[in-house]
């Protein structure tokens, strides 16, 4: 999940997605990474970067600060990304589907 660090208001609507999404998929573990953008834009920050690890370590997942526009974080960010969906447990469990439809 993306929210801007420039935004509040983004911040809290991760919160209701990610609620959405464990509610849709039936599970708690679901491999999420959160990521706050526009970091290159600290002048403008609303939601200051410990907010955004705490709530991601309440998650168990992990937390990038990135910028799209001056490429800070953005490899590390995919990086995670395939890490987090090689670690998911859900890959454990046997199944005849290969997909979720959401």
């Amino acid at each position: 999940r993306l929210y801007t660090t420039t935004n509040h208001q983004t911040f809290q609507d991760i919160k209701t997605m990610k609620e959405l999404i464990t509610r849709v998929k039936g599970s708690e573990r679901v491999p999420i990474l959160l990521v706050a953008n526009k970091t290159d834009l600290e002048h403008q920050r609303e939601v200051p970067t410990i907010e955004g690890s705490s709530l991601a370590q309440s998650w168990g997942c992990p937390f990038v600060e990135a910028s799209a526009k001056n490429r800070t974080n953005v490899n590390e960010m995919f990086a995670e990304i395939v890490r987090e969906m090689n670690f998911s447990p859900e890959k454990e469990k046997k199944s005849y589907c290969c997909c979720t439809v959401l």
